[in-house]
């Protein structure tokens, strides 16, 4: 029962390269040409997205790093339509892996430490001890410090993984609850199937948000 539980996410297929891995870029090939030629419904909504969430990260950003929103922007929707190609059924859910997330977490990351201490030497040493630290605490509080910036891209990813996994998890156990029962029954698992669908849309879009707004507020700290 289990094993066909999880089976579900298990990106192997019979031939030496999974093409489940190709759905992550399905949603690309679905934008339509006109989005670039006429301003659609689509477009104008995309641009409108778009220009929110610039003003959204730009907030969040210093003035010298406000080009840091493109980066951003292109994160929060490449997993926002990751998110949404999984909800849709026979569809390989690529940002219930942590491949996936550790793939985005991880260079970004690694990235913006490796400028920030070779930029701002002494603002991230700066970072280890925060003001008004007693002297008798500064060791424990850079050990402390050191730590939660080194989980840092693996709590991006296992966030992103784990939210998207319990709701396919749950969504698959209704599903095989529905089989030999009553009518009665059946009705209401069927609602309770839209309604936790409903639900993971909105988790889709609050889990790429969050991806994107972390991201900007751990790069933010060397951006200067």
């Amino acid at each position: 029962m289990m094993t066909n539980l999880f089976s579900a996410f298990d990106p192997a297929t019979s031939m030496s390269f999974s093409l489940n891995w190709l759905s992550t870029f399905l949603g690309l090939v679905l934008i339509p040409y006109s989005y670039w030629l006429l301003p659609s419904r689509s477009s104008i909504l995309i641009n409108n997205i778009t220009h929110q969430l610039h003003n959204e990260f730009k907030s969040l950003l210093t003035p010298n790093s406000s080009g840091m929103t493109l980066l951003s922007i292109s994160l929060f929707m490449f997993i926002l339509l990751n998110n949404f190609m999984g909800l849709l059924p026979y569809i390989f859910t690529s940002s219930s892996h942590l491949i996936f997330s550790l793939t985005m977490a991880l260079p970004l990351w690694l990235s913006t430490m490796i400028f920030g201490w070779m930029q701002h030497t002494n603002l991230m040493l700066a970072h280890l001890v925060p003001n008004g630290t007693p002297n008798l605490l500064m060791p424990f509080m850079v050990l402390i410090e050191t730590i939660s910036n080194i989980i840092r891209p693996g709590s991006l990813a296992v966030r992103l993984t784990a939210n998207m996994i319990a709701g396919h998890l749950l969504m698959s156990l209704l599903g095989n609850k529905s089989m030999n029962v009553g009518s009665l029954v059946l009705l209401f698992i069927i609602i309770a199937q839209i309604a936790l669908l409903m639900f993971e849309a909105a988790v889709a879009m609050i889990q790429a948000y969050v991806f994107s707004v972390l991201t900007t507020l751990y790069s933010s700290e060397v951006m200067h």
